[in-house]
């Protein structure tokens, strides 16, 4: 026995000699510091079949990954997968999908030609930087992971970035011949992705009068891309009034979304081009392009193809919420006020109940933009009719499903509507046999609660929240209409498109200033006879959309004295008559302090100031200072499947 013993013994020297004398396996560059030192030969890339990264912008991966797990089935059970596939219940929805993009990232990184690609060091700076407080807001520790120096690289090293997808930046266009004229449109549908890089080369190409920018995320983690053109792309001009076309609020009425950006490429064009009703056009105002509000629900419609004309698949969100019923009602309250003297029509602040509803982050980020810049018109491109509705689309008695209820603006709104309705060919057309026909007789426009009453709509919002007038534009009968229709479309919509743009030059503007010219901030234009006011900007300039007439016109503002002027607009008159003011202060009195106005008392806590529209901001603190540590916090139950390999490392206290 002892003889046997040693031959083994000798056998297993030897063995370990020859081993000793083998290369060690060469590994790729940077596999040494992961554990995943493995032959070349054996490395292959494969296709991703983990169900919470089948989105993410490639298709293969490599096993073992940067966690050194190593297949599918070991990656599927760990609490690192686990997690990023309930981040977004767990967050409630911030920073995702980009946090599940760029764990995927980890997870099932990248793979081309058999070598793995490191996701981009920046790409998660930035996400952990804007991120950071979700995870402090419910006790969490940030994943380890998604250490940004262990796992991820610099551009200088090769890298890729996981969120390119988001902001449609990977998928390739045909290309184009190179000689093709300046002037030119392609006349297609647009991917989400051609879509945003359609708008940036036109920004790029016009970059003096153009610019680009998002106003926030779609519920999937889209940006609602905006062009703007204005002689100082990115800032408001004193006197010069904001314009803004919204398409695609519903997913599958796309022709509004294609007319933007047939649009954009026509501005930058004929700017170009020295075309003078275009040049005088964006030399004199700040025009915003919003394509698609629900990017969302165009991929669920475009899925169906074009020449699709259903009511149902793509119109909502991916949260399955339709957005021009998501606004708050501020109609009903309007017309509670209308009765009561002295209250105001305008500026109504959003009741507290509204924000115990579920509301769209696209809702959000539109109430957020309208804050951000003082609006003066808009109008939002629908589908499925010919026709261009004003608001109220609320009737005045909730029960009744058409009934006409004008707003204190009946007049000025019927303008708005007639200029784009007379110069569009087809709206104008006096046949009843077409698109559109059953609005012949009413010129091609109608009062929206008298088409059909409902609530939550976006034109209502605007004008009793803002000072923004918006109407509402079916631009035909066919929601998802084929390609060879566009170029029809195109040229029916462009002169109207056009028309209705300079009706913000209507009516009056101004500034109002104090006597040493310092400008009055929320100072009220008041138009007697219109139960509707309008308010001044930051830098103290305001707009008043009105029809040719007669007007008195007062300015008034905490503190100071109320100033009163005749005005009249005459019928031809095409450009806006300047009228300023000069208030002068008050000394009141304590026992004769005014009241509060009913439309200034808002609530302290505003959930949409809050709000970070792109998806990048914490739930609010807890008040009172920070809540004691628990033993395990609430989303412990999560991980319960697992037994033995529990996150710890997502508990603070660890």
């Amino acid at each position: 026995m002892r003889g046997s013993s040693m031959v083994l013994r000798l056998l297993f020297f030897l063995t370990g000699l020859l081993r000793a004398t083998e290369p060690a396996p060469r590994c790729e560059t940077g596999q040494e510091t992961l554990g995943q030192c493995q032959t070349v030969q054996k490395a292959k890339c494969v296709d991703i079949s983990l169900s919470s990264c089948t989105d993410v912008a490639y298709t293969q991966t490599m096993y073992p990954n940067f966690l050194d797990q190593k297949s599918r089935e070991v990656i599927e059970y760990s609490s690192e997968y686990i997690l990023i596939s309930v981040l977004h219940n767990l967050l409630q929805g911030e920073c995702n999908p980009d946090l599940r993009l760029l764990g995927c990232s980890v997870l099932a990184p990248q793979c081309e030609k058999d070598k793995v690609i490191k996701p981009c060091r920046h790409v998660c700076e930035n996400l952990k930087k804007n991120c950071l407080p979700a995870f402090d807001a419910i006790d969490m520790a940030w994943p380890y992971f998604l250490d940004c120096d262990r796992f991820f690289a610099g551009e200088e090293e090769g890298c890729f970035d996981p969120l390119a997808k988001l902001r449609g930046e990977v998928e390739i266009e045909e290309d184009l011949p190179s000689d093709l004229p300046a002037t030119f449109i392609q006349f297609k549908h647009h991917s989400y992705a051609q879509m945003v890089s359609t708008l940036k080369k036109t920004a790029s190409r016009c970059s003096h009068i153009a610019t680009t920018y998002s106003i926030g995320r779609s519920f999937e983690g889209k940006d609602l891309f905006v062009i703007e053109f204005s002689t100082k792309p990115g800032h408001h001009e004193l006197l010069k009034p904001e314009f803004k076309y919204i398409g695609n609020m519903h997913g599958n009425e796309v022709v509004g979304k294609e007319l933007l950006i047939y649009l954009a490429q026509y501005l930058c064009s004929e700017y170009l081009l020295g075309n003078p009703r275009i040049q005088t056009l964006i030399n004199n105002t700040r025009i915003h392009l919003l394509p698609s509000l629900n990017p969302d629900g165009y991929e669920l419609a475009a899925e169906e193809g074009a020449g699709y004309n259903g009511w149902v698949i793509g119109r909502q969100t991916a949260q399955n919420l339709d957005l021009n019923r998501n606004f708050p009602d501020l109609t009903s309250e309007a017309y509670r006020r209308a009765g009561i003297r002295g209250a105001r029509l305008d500026h109504i602040p959003i009741p507290q109940s509204y924000w115990w509803g579920k509301v769209a982050p696209e809702t959000k980020a539109v109430m957020k933009w309208l804050r951000s810049i003082p609006f003066v018109l808009s109008a939002s491109l629908h589908g499925g009719e010919l026709v261009v509705t004003y608001p109220y689309d609320y009737s005045r008695h909730p029960l009744e499903e058409k009934e006409f209820s004008p707003t204190p603006d009946e007049k000025m709104f019927k303008m708005l509507a007639k200029a784009y309705a007379d110069a569009h060919p087809v709206i104008s057309d006096r046949s009843e046999l077409r698109c559109g026909g059953n609005f012949v007789k009413r010129g091609g426009i109608i009062n929206g609660a008298e088409w059909y009453s409902f609530t939550g709509g976006m034109a209502d919002f605007n004008y009793l929240h803002t000072n923004c007038f918006e109407v509402t534009v079916e631009v035909g009968c066919e929601k998802f209409p084929l390609e060879e229709e566009l170029f029809t479309i195109w040229h029916e919509n462009r002169d109207a498109l056009l028309t209705y743009m300079e009706m913000v030059h209507r009516g009056i503007k101004g500034i109002v200033s104090d006597k040493f010219g310092n400008p009055i901030k929320n100072a009220r234009i008041s138009v007697r006879g219109i139960q509707h006011d309008v308010t001044t900007a930051a830098d103290g300039d305001y707009w008043r959309l009105l029809p040719p007439g007669t007007y008195i016109i007062s300015a008034q503002a905490a503190g100071y004295s109320r100033v009163m002027k005749r005005v009249t607009l005459p019928t031809k008159m095409k450009r806006a008559g300047r009228v300023d003011f000069v208030l002068r202060p008050v000394e009141v009195w304590p026992n004769k302090l005014l009241r509060r106005p009913m439309e200034d008392m808002h609530d302290q806590y505003d959930p949409l100031e809050l709000f970070d529209p792109h998806a990048q901001h914490a739930q609010p603190g807890t008040r009172g200072g920070s809540p004691q540590p628990r033993e395990k916090p609430w989303w412990w139950s999560y991980f319960s499947s697992l037994d033995l390999h529990k996150p710890l490392w997502l508990l603070k206290q660890h």
